[in-house]
C-alpha cells in the first residue's frame, strides 16, 4: 500500500450531481464508497429525476449508512443546470466540514480509482486543485468517441484557454479535487455559470485569486449507461463564458 492509499482524518466529500442516472448510480457508489479513503464521503444532488434516480440515492444512503454516516442525498425540485447542481452539492459539503471535495460525473465516465492519486497529490503539494486531466501527457479519451467529438473537445478547450490566458491544459474537466480552502477563497455564491462552463469559470476565478493547480492524466471513457445532458443551450452558454470573464476581468 503506497502513501496514496489511504488517507486518515482527511475529509473528503465526493459530489456527485444526478438527472436519470438510475442505471448508473448503483454502480457508482459501489466502487466510490469503497475506495480506501478514510473519512470519505458521497454527495449525491439529485435535480427531482423522473426515472427515480433521487429514490434509489436515498435507499443506497441508507444501506451504506448502516456503518457510519456515508452517503447522503440533497433534493433539488429543478433542473436548473449543472452548475447550480454543484454549488448546491459544494456548500453542504464545505458546510459540513470537507477538507476536500471531488467533482465527479454518475455515469462512470471519470475513474473512480484515481480519486486516491489525486487526493495524495493535493495532500503532498499543497495545491487548491488537482484537475484529472485528459489532454497532459499519458491522458486519453475512449475509442468509442468519434473523431467530431474529440475535435470539438479539443477546440473548446484550446478557445478557453486562449481567451482566458490559463495553462490548465484541461480546463473544461469535469473531474476535480478542491481544497476547501479555495473554494472557500472562491466564494461559491459568485459564480454566473449555469451549465458545463461553470467548470471553467470555476478554474479561472482559483487560479485569478492565486491558487495553484496540477493536472494528472486520466483515462476519460464513455457513459455507460443513459445519455448525454450535453444540448445547444450548454454549448453557446460554454462558448460565450469565456469572453465574459475575460471582459468582466478587464474592467476589473
Amino acid at each position: 500500500m503506497t502513501a496514496y492509499d489511504r488517507h486518515p482524518g482527511v475529509p473528503v466529500t465526493i459530489v456527485m450531481p444526478t438527472y436519470n442516472e438510475a442505471a448508473n448510480l448503483p454502480r457508482m457508489a459501489e466502487l466510490v464508497l469503497g475506495l480506501p479513503i478514510d473519512g470519505l464521503h458521497l454527495k449525491i444532488v439529485d435535480d427531482s429525476s423522473p426515472d427515480g434516480t433521487g429514490r434509489i440515492a436515498e435507499e443506497l444512503a441508507e444501506k451504506y449508512n448502516s456503518d457510519g454516516h456515508r452517503m447522503s442525498v440533497l433534493h433539488r425540485t429543478e433542473k436548473d443546470g449543472l452548475g447550480r447542481a454543484y454549488v448546491a452539492g459544494m456548500s453542504a459539503a464545505l458546510d459540513e466540514g470537507a477538507a476536500y471535495v471531488v467533482q465527479m460525473d454518475a455515469d462512470g465516465s471519470h475513474p473512480v480509482e484515481a480519486v486516491p492519486r489525486m487526493l495524495g497529490t493535493a495532500v503532498a503539494s499543497g495545491v487548491g486543485l488537482v484537475v484529472g486531466s485528459r489532454y497532459v501527457e499519458g491522458g486519453s479519451l475512449d475509442e468509442e468517441w468519434g473523431r467530431h467529438r474529440v475535435l470539438l473537445s479539443r477546440f473548446a478547450n484550446r478557445y478557453a484557454r486562449t481567451v482566458l490566458g490559463t495553462k490548465i491544459r484541461d480546463i473544461t474537466a469535469g473531474f476535480n479535487l478542491w481544497s476547501a480552502a479555495t473554494l472557500r477563497d472562491i466564494d461559491l455564491t459568485t459564480l454566473d455559470s449555469a451549465g458545463y462552463s461553470f467548470q471553467v469559470e470555476l478554474k479561472f476565478k482559483a487560479v485569478r485569486a492565486g491558487h495553484s493547480a496540477v493536472e494528472i492524466p486520466i483515462r476519460f471513457e464513455e457513459r455507460t449507461e443513459g445519455e448525454s445532458k450535453m444540448n445547444l443551450a450548454t454549448q453557446i452558454e460554454s462558448a460565450v463564458m469565456p469572453l465574459r470573464l475575460r471582459l468582466r476581468n478587464r474592467r476589473g
